[in-house]
């Protein structure tokens, strides 16, 4: 089954250098890999299209479910992003991150809030489950770490999606944190959080939201390092298994977070579910 608003571009593959020694230590080393042909969704998977998915499946998020008892169970909930009243140390992530009771995809950032007119925006506060549940539901899958990355780079081998200059004569690429983090954000392009997706120009091949806007989930296992056999989805046999995202967020600037670039990275591990995270299928 698939939604009816579907798009994706297909990829033809080839040799692609993947990763980056210019930035942190985990995108590194530089290694060569080959990329068979795939097909990619042309914009993260949006708020309607994850409904429509509910509605015909009756599927329950994890952040939906009471908590499991080796977690110590309670009501179920989700981490959501507070902006803090000024500076704050940046080495302590739960100064703006909080558990809240009821939050998950339905109520991004707890009871009270909704998507009611954020249909277009990327779906929310999905596990790397709840994506693979969708991504089997339209026939497809989560991209590898190597396809994201290739796709992301459209054609180009730039430290950007774009080129080599962050703001190409001033112009603002993608929906990343304007402003200081994470007391003050001006916005991009008039978007606080998540923005429509397609608000910014697409890449080399037709792809949109490939940086910034929210971090998307891939199937490959989390290695400290960049290499080629961390490339590949499949188990890692750790019940903990961390996932490698990729893209940055709307929450990503250049003091904390200058990851909204094609050879970032990020784990996370499978159960989790942020106001940041979402992704798109590949096939």
């Amino acid at each position: 089954m698939q939604p009816s608003t579907i798009e994706r571009r297909l990829i033809h593959g080839g040799s692609f250098s993947m990763g980056s020694e210019a930035f942190y230590a985990d995108e590194g080393p530089v290694v060569t890999v080959e990329v068979e042909p795939f097909e990619i969704d042309v914009h993260p998977v949006t708020n309607d299209q994850f409904a429509e998915f509910v509605a015909q499946t009756g599927f329950v998020t994890t952040a939906e479910r009471e908590l499991p008892a080796e977690l110590g169970g309670g009501a179920p909930g989700s981490l959501v992003f507070h902006e803090t009243a000024g500076p704050v140390s940046l080495r302590d992530w739960r100064q703006w991150w909080r558990w809240v009771q009821g939050a998950n995809w339905r109520h991004p950032f707890g009871p009270g809030s909704d998507i009611h007119v954020y249909g277009s925006h990327p779906v929310v506060q999905v596990s790397c489950d709840d994506a693979s549940a969708y991504a089997a539901w339209v026939g497809g899958r989560l991209p590898t770490e190597s396809e994201w990355e290739f796709a992301a780079q459209g054609g180009e081998a730039t430290t950007y999606a774009w080129g080599e200059d962050v703001r190409p004569d001033g112009r603002l690429m993608a929906n990343t944190w304007q402003g200081a983090f994470p007391y003050r954000n001006e916005g991009a392009e008039g978007w606080r959080g998540t923005s429509p997706v397609g608000s910014f120009d697409a890449n080399g091949y037709g792809l949109f939201d490939m940086i910034g806007n929210v971090w998307e989930w891939t199937s490959s296992p989390y290695l400290p390092h960049n290499s080629a056999d961390s490339c590949c989805g499949g188990e890692s046999g750790d019940s903990q298994t961390r996932r490698v995202l990729k893209g940055g967020s709307h929450l990503c600037s250049p003091e904390y977070c200058l990851r909204y670039r094609p050879a970032a990275r990020s784990p996370q591990s499978d159960d989790t579910s942020m106001t940041h995270i979402g992704f798109r299928v590949a096939y």
